[in-house]
């Protein structure tokens, strides 16, 4: 709404006249040329009292909000959460509709917000990103220089080539050149874990990590879902049991943290080939892309923590992490 300060106040007469040219312009569609002949005005002076009109306050602008749109609550999330950027999507259900909803939504995002030099990281697994790149439409020119794995594979090696699909795609959609991380994103011990990240084919891609300017992830629980679980692709009971002991709620790219998003120093995170959390919070965009009613502590962690700047999630989620204290 436009300030009425400074703004002479016309007269009474003048008044009227400005409301008329507004309601005939504003509500009845007459065009501009057509108001000038039928009130003998120039059409230089319908004009100036169009704009004159909004500046005494007779025309007002109220923007009304499309039904699946929800800039408020992204609004809100962006101040309450320290955000650069917040996406709400509406979600019909519960499993396979928000894993669908968050799909598009991220999909849509990321073909505005992709514009061109970009350096990708995308972690190697997650659902939600998957539904994402599988929405995605093929970009006409290149907007993305390089798509980097940011984590090696978890699970089983038929799980493991999820990573190596979803970076492939990634770039194939957005002209980028694919970078892969030839190695397992878990091992036995960090001995195991040190040697293999001096391995040479590892270090060339460890190096393109301080370059990024996007980082594509999911946030996870600690509580695998059952597609997880049945893949092979969850952290091992035993590994559960310690991160859930040191209070870990949550992680990306398998880095967890608790409750108020601080990284949980434990064996696991020493056995882990991937980014580190020091190299992802450097990333000056990092985009979450998470909901379900089961990841709600992950999420806020993440939030709380500044493992993502940029989140795409759904209604029910915003709102719950809006209601909290």
């Amino acid at each position: 709404m436009n300030s009425n300060r400074g703004v002479r106040r016309p007269g009474l007469d003048e008044l009227r006249l400005l409301a008329k040219v507004a309601r005939m312009y504003h509500e009845k569609g007459i065009r501009q040329p057509r108001i000038a002949t039928e009130l003998n005005l120039s059409q230089a002076r319908v004009s100036r009292m169009l704009r004159q009109a909004v500046d005494v306050g007779i025309v007002r602008t109220v923007v009304t909000m499309p039904s699946g749109v929800h800039s408020d609550l992204e609004d809100e999330l962006q101040g309450r959460y320290g955000l650069r950027d917040a996406v709400v999507v509406d979600t019909l259900g519960v499993g396979e509709d928000v894993l669908s909803a968050l799909g598009s939504g991220a999909a849509a995002y990321l073909d505005m917000t992709l514009t061109g030099g970009h350096l990708v990281g995308i972690s190697s697994w997650s659902e939600t990103l998957l539904s994402a790149v599988d929405r995605m439409p093929r970009k006409s020119v290149p907007v993305v220089d390089k798509v980097v794995q940011i984590v090696g594979g978890l699970g089983d090696a038929a799980v493991q080539m999820q990573a190596t699909r979803l970076t492939a795609r990634f770039a194939e959609l957005t002209g980028g050149m694919p970078v892969y991380l030839p190695a397992p994103g878990l091992v036995g011990t960090p001995a195991v874990r040190r040697a293999m990240m001096n391995d040479v084919s590892v270090r060339d891609v460890l190096g393109t990590w301080g370059q990024l300017t996007d980082a594509l992830v999911g946030i996870g629980s600690l509580e695998p879902s059952p597609l997880l679980q049945r893949s092979g692709n969850a952290v091992a009971e035993a590994d559960q049991d310690e991160l859930r002991r040191l209070g870990a709620v949550g992680d990306v790219c398998f880095r967890f943290f608790d409750e108020e998003g601080k990284l949980v120093r434990s064996t696991f995170d020493q056995r882990v080939i991937g980014v580190t959390a020091k190299e992802l919070l450097a990333v000056p965009r990092r985009i979450g892309v998470a909901g379900g009613d089961r990841k709600y502590s992950a999420i806020r962690a993440a939030l709380l923590g500044g493992w993502v700047n940029i989140l795409i999630t759904d209604l029910a989620m915003a709102q719950r992490l809006l209601d909290a204290a």
